[in-house]
């Protein structure tokens, strides 16, 4: 008899902004690899204010709503499918009240929350400096950097008490390497790595590790929907000449939340096929 063996059997994870694109592969992988996965998104399928909240959050959440790429509900019964247990919620992660009701109720239902994916993000508001939005600077802040600190902040106490964590916030080159038009989006990333750093340090001592991932440039739904000759540009960047898919994404950030990797914390792990490369 062949035993598989599923390194995060047992756990239960969190991810926030997995209603598509990276996040809900990211659910997906981890729930392969034996852990309970909740979905959280603040767009989900039966919210009856789904249309309004999707206008009021902007142009990227209008399109997905719009041609119903929309998979929180849907992303909960793949999970089942595989045989793990599996919830979704609708949760706003720049409301903080929100966030503390879903993780309290999380640990009411499951127990504990070993894993805490941040992956909401908003990534529509590219325009130089001098036509950025003021609304969509101050939304972008809120949702990319607070959002990610407003859930670890919300889970810390758990995974202080059962002395045992793993929180991956999501970066990008453009926090490294700044992106043209993208100073909202590419200020964010660059804070989420000092907060990254940051929570490394102070949860060493508890067995939680903290660790960010650095995509480059990644085949999602939203990628497919930009201009084909920026796509083009972009993709000539990397040094695969190719990219990305969200499995690499996914099974990267497997790798940081198991025992395999439990003596890395505070790494920026870029996984972006040599974006960030000297390649021409």
């Amino acid at each position: 008899m062949i035993f598989v063996s599923l390194p995060l059997e047992g756990k239960v994870a969190l991810i926030t902004g997995a209603s598509r694109g990276l996040g809900r592969i990211d659910a997906l992988t981890l729930a392969r690899a034996g852990a309970d996965v909740i979905v959280t998104d603040i767009l989900i399928e039966e919210d009856e204010h789904l249309q309004e909240t999707s206008e009021r959050l902007g142009p990227m959440a209008q399109v997905m709503t719009q041609t119903k790429q929309v998979y929180t509900k849907s992303t909960t019964e793949q999970i089942k499918a595989l045989g793990r247990r599996s919830s979704a919620y609708r949760m706003d992660v720049t409301n903080r009240d929100e966030v503390q009701s879903v993780f309290n109720e999380v640990i009411k239902e499951y127990g504990r929350i070993d894993i805490l994916v941040n992956n909401a993000a908003t990534l529509d508001h590219t325009v130089k400096i001098e036509h950025q939005n003021d609304d969509f600077w101050d939304r972008d802040l809120k949702v990319n950097l607070t959002g990610a600190y407003n859930c670890s902040k919300a889970v810390w106490p758990y995974m202080k008490d059962q002395k045992w964590g793993r929180i991956i916030n999501m970066a990008s080159v453009a926090g490294t390497m700044g992106g043209y038009g993208q100073a909202s989006y590419s200020t964010t990333k660059a804070g989420v790595l000092g907060l990254t750093k940051t929570l490394a340090l102070e949860g060493a001592k508890y067995n939680i590790t903290v660790n960010a991932i650095i995509p480059g440039i990644i085949n999602t739904e939203a990628f497919q929907m930009s201009n084909p000759d920026l796509r083009d540009r972009m993709i000539a960047r990397t040094a695969f000449k190719r990219p990305g898919e969200p499995e690499d994404i996914a099974n990267a950030i497997s790798f940081l939340v198991s025992d395999q990797a439990k003596y890395i914390t505070g790494v920026g792990l870029p996984v972006a096929g040599g974006i960030d490369l000297f390649t021409f």
